[in-house]
């Protein structure tokens, strides 16, 4: 198991899946490529976040359907 990958992935997606973003195929695949290439920057291998989630795309896919910003401060 890969504690940095699922980091980086719970991080990445706070940080990235903003709440006008659309649930469909092509921005969910932007996200998914963005995703990837920002994980590479770091150093940390697709294999370290793919070995902590089924689906890379159904992830980030749940994360735009189930968007919550959070309390406001």
């Amino acid at each position: 198991m890969s504690a940095r990958g699922i980091n980086f992935l719970h991080r990445w997606l706070a940080n990235n899946v903003p709440e006008t973003t659309r649930a469909d195929v092509i921005s969910v695949d932007e996200l998914t490529h963005k995703l990837i290439a920002d994980a590479k920057a770091l150093g940390i291998k697709r294999g370290e976040i793919d070995e902590e989630v089924d689906s890379l795309y159904r992830t980030i896919l749940d994360a735009i359907v189930h968007y919550d910003p959070g309390l406001p401060e």
